[in-house]
């Protein structure tokens, strides 16, 4: 084992954080009872920001970056665990509260470790990641609702090129749906079509702030924008409809009326991914294996070298990444 390994700890630095590589031993990371030899991470829109230093995620500094990870159990003093097990973390707390992924070892605390399905290899466990899994909870929480259906109504999903847009997009067209992508990149419209849409509306058109009702035209939906975004999906549901909310890349506001839910029934689902319970995971998971299709999977996400995160850090705030990027640090 590595006397010392590379790690992207985000540090205090005149009242403003800062991230950078530095080196750590393994007596640097916290005291939880499973040690594991990280093999992929990746970036999220949470990452960029935390990376580039221009939110303030962590709570407390330093904080080692990642919101997940991929590896290889190599210490445990957790029953549950046993050294040679592949594991996934995604979420809490993770960059925030918790060191992350964003070195080769991170010390974790049993309950946040989920064995990593048969279907997927390290790397595409990462493919999908977070957004992925946050994607999957959505689709789960709005089947459960019961509006949407095969052959039915179109499903809107917005930031429909993003990760979390991405595998949305991927699952819904899987199980039957007919699913209209809110993007505001032409040039995305073939890579969604080939995840399965079938019907797009350009991101503009979803910006525009309209009346508190208008016509009805999605049975449900999946937002990760926030904003009038949302709020003018909420107004377009069908009645008794759900959308799924789940980010807030435009906007952690509001602006709208409680018109659509008290007169047409109109759910707003919060979906949260970071303190999800496992069962919760353990649902979105299987459908991940059964639903995902590899090659789909393949296409939404490449592959970079751990040196290259502040660039992608600041790409992806810049809306300048496709799909989902997976970080290699093993």
């Amino acid at each position: 084992m590595a006397d010392s390994f590379t790690a992207f700890v985000i540090e205090d630095a005149d009242g403003k954080p800062k991230g950078g590589f530095k080196q750590l031993t393994l007596a640097d990371l916290p005291d939880n009872d499973v040690l594991v030899e990280v093999a992929y991470s990746t970036v999220n829109y949470k990452d960029g920001l935390a990376a580039s230093g221009k939110g303030r995620i962590a709570r407390k500094m330093p904080m080692v970056g990642g919101i997940d990870l991929s590896g290889t159990v190599v210490e445990s003093r957790s029953p549950d665990w046993k050294p040679g097990e592949k594991v996934i973390v995604n979420g809490w707390g993770l960059s925030e509260t918790q060191w992350g992924g964003y070195s080769r070892f991170q010390r974790l605390k049993p309950e946040w470790l989920t064995r990593l399905p048969d279907a997927f290899s390290p790397e595409e466990a990462m493919g999908i990641g977070t957004a992925g899994y946050t994607a999957a909870l959505c689709v789960d929480a709005l089947e459960k609702w019961g509006t949407i259906q095969p052959g039915g109504k179109e499903v809107l999903v917005t930031g429909a090129a993003g990760g979390v847009g991405s595998v949305a997009v991927a699952l819904l067209a899987r199980r039957g749906y007919p699913v209209t992508a809110s993007t505001g990149r032409p040039e995305t419209h073939d890579y969604l079509r080939s995840l399965g849409a079938t019907g797009f509306i350009d991101r503009a058109a979803l910006l525009e702030k309209g009346p508190p009702l208008q016509k009805e035209r999605w049975a449900g939906g999946v937002d990760s924008v926030g904003g009038i975004t949302l709020v003018n999906a909420l107004s377009q549901t069908v009645w008794g409809g759900a959308v799924a909310a789940c980010g807030l890349a435009g906007s952690a506001d509001l602006p709208g009326t409680v018109l659509p839910h008290i007169l047409r029934s109109v759910t707003l689902l919060g979906i949260d991914s970071v303190a999800a319970p496992q069962d919760r995971r353990a649902s979105a998971w299987a459908r991940l294996a059964r639903d995902l299709d590899k090659d789909a999977l393949h296409a939404m996400y490449e592959v970079q070298p751990f040196e290259a995160l502040p660039e992608l850090a600041n790409k992806i705030l810049a809306g300048q990444i496709r799909g989902r990027v997976v970080l290699k640090i093993a």
